[in-house]
C-alpha cells in the first residue's frame, strides 16, 4: 500500500507539474486578446472600467459623487487607469510564469532571466501586435510599464518562494528519504 500510495504522488507530481504553466497561457490569451482591440474599442474599455472604479470608491469612501463627476473622473484618468493595467497584467503574466520555473528548480539570477526575459520579450511582441490593430500604436513607454511590472512580479515570486522553502516546507526537504525496500 505504501508503495502505491507513492506511485499515486509520483504520478499525480507528473502530470500536475507541466499544468502550472496553465495559468500564464491564458495570462498571454488575455493580454493578446486586449491587444486586439481597435482604438475605440479599447477606449471604451477604459472608460467603462474607470467608471466601476470610481463607482467603487464613492461608494466605499462616501464622496457623494454624482454619476456626471464620476464619468468626468473616468475620462480624465484613462492615461493613469491604462498604464496601471499595463502594469498589472504583465505583473500577472510575470508571476504566472515565473512560479512554475520555481517549482522546477529555477532560481536566483536565472529566474529572472529566463522568466523576465521571456514576459518582455511577449511584451515587446504585444506592443508590435499593436500596430495591426486599427488605432493602435506600438509604444516603449509601455514596454518600460510591462518591464517594470514584469521585474516585480519576479522579485515577489522569488521572495515568496524562498519564504515558503525556509518556513513552511522547510520540515519536507529535512525529511529523510526512505530507500525503497527490494521484495
Amino acid at each position: 500500500m505504501k508503495y502505491f500510495l507513492m506511485y499515486i504522488k509520483q504520478t499525480l507530481r507528473f502530470v500536475l507539474k507541466p499544468m502550472s504553466f496553465v495559468p500564464a497561457i491564458i495570462m498571454m490569451c488575455f493580454i493578446f486578446m486586449f491587444s486586439d482591440q481597435d482604438a475605440s474599442t479599447s477606449s471604451q474599455l477604459s472608460y467603462r472600467v474607470g467608471v466601476k472604479v470610481f463607482t467603487m470608491a464613492n461608494e466605499t469612501l462616501d464622496r457623494g459623487w454624482s454619476t456626471g463627476q464620476i464619468e468626468k473622473l473616468s475620462r480624465e484618468s484613462q492615461y493613469y487607469l491604462r498604464k496601471t493595467a499595463h502594469f498589472t497584467e504583465y505583473f500577472l503574466l510575470a508571476v504566472s510564469v515565473a512560479f512554475p520555473l520555481y517549482v522546477y528548480g529555477v532560481r536566483g539570477l536565472w529566474l529572472l532571466l529566463f522568466a523576465g526575459g521571456f514576459c518582455i520579450a511577449f511584451a515587446c511582441l504585444d506592443e508590435y501586435h499593436q500596430t495591426f490593430s486599427a488605432g493602435r500604436s506600438p509604444q516603449k513607454k509601455d514596454v518600460f510599464i510591462d518591464s517594470c511590472g514584469v521585474i516585480l512580479g519576479v522579485i515577489i515570486t522569488r521572495i515568496v518562494g524562498w519564504t515558503g522553502r525556509m518556513t513552511i516546507f522547510r520540515p519536507l526537504s529535512n525529511r529523510k528519504k526512505e530507500k525503497p525496500i527490494d521484495i
